[in-house]
């Protein structure tokens, strides 16, 4: 595909249905592709089983399409893409990027200092495995020392990798892989040009720009939106007790999404059809108009 080619992606993790902060993920990044006159993608980030929830990703398929969204192609799922990952990962081994690393968690926190995103890990297994231990992770090496980019929303970030991230986790010892390594594997795969997401992700943009950098990959153009919180300030999820989206009121939902991303819709949108929304929103969306805040009451 012509890397011309707008392409944005929505990637839901299947631990429930969705509710009012996913669908402001989902109308941002759809309609920024939309006016783009980009392809949107959908992927399924189901690779943490424990936490997934039976029949969640089938649900959360049909609730998009149930409030309007029509994404192009086939859905991705992460469950199936074990053996792009298996490959990527070898190919950072022969290239000497990452090391295996046995520390336990409880050992990491003793000896670890704060980063940006909890414990920053200090490399005690870069030369050799720390102690006898069957189970080992792999930890790419983080040898840049600032890593600067730029976000659509957020501004300029310079992150001193070494001091505020560490050496990262791509595989953990029981065998899962680590999303930051299966996001920038899938994000090449479907040649994302365009990445529209959570702030609850700024962080990790840096892990993932190195990454690609170290692949030879291109990066996409990122852009973060805030996330919605409730009144305590906690992220909307199913653990604070977001209340799922329902089909009864889908209009009233799309058009508290568009105020709460900077949109101003008229309050008789409130009761007008789905496809009368999109069409409103697709007249007037700006990126430049969303708050470019971190986090916002979604109230």
């Amino acid at each position: 595909m012509s890397p011309d080619i707008y392409t944005g992606r929505y990637a839901p993790s299947p631990t429930g249905p969705l509710h009012f902060g996913s669908l402001v993920a989902a109308v941002a990044s759809y309609l920024d592709a939309r006016i783009h006159q980009g392809r949107w993608l959908v992927r399924m980030e189901d690779l943490d089983k424990p936490r997934e929830m039976p029949g969640a990703a089938d649900d959360i398929l049909r609730t998009l399409e149930a409030y309007g969204f029509e994404w192009d192609g086939k859905v991705m799922y992460q469950s199936q893409r074990h053996e792009a990952y298996e490959a990527t990962l070898a190919q950072l081994i022969a290239n000497g990027q990452v090391y295996s690393c046995n520390c336990s968690r409880r050992e990491v926190a003793d000896i670890a200092h704060a980063g940006i995103e909890g414990p920053v890990y200090p490399g005690l297994c870069r030369d050799g495995l720390s102690r006898e231990r069957d189970t080992v992770a792999w930890r790419f090496k983080t040898d840049v020392a600032h890593l600067l980019f730029r976000d659509r929303i957020q501004g300029q970030f310079d992150h001193r990798m070494q001091r505020d991230i560490g050496d990262f986790v791509l595989k953990r010892a029981d065998g899962q892989f680590a999303y930051q390594l299966a996001v920038v594997v899938d994000d090449a795969e479907q040649n994302i040009s365009h990445v529209v997401r959570g702030a609850d992700l700024l962080n990790s943009t840096s892990r993932q720009i190195l990454l690609q950098y170290s692949l030879q990959l291109p990066s996409p153009v990122y852009a973060h939106i805030p996330v919605a919180t409730n009144l305590a300030g906690e992220k909307l999820s199913k653990q604070t007790g977001a209340e799922a989206l329902s089909n009864d009121n889908k209009a009233q939902m799309l058009s508290r999404a568009f105020v709460f991303l900077g949109l101003n819709p008229p309050s008789e949108l409130c009761h007008s059809s789905v496809d009368i929304l999109w069409q409103w929103a697709n007249e007037h969306w700006q990126l430049e108009k969303v708050p470019s805040q971190t986090q916002l009451i979604s109230d």
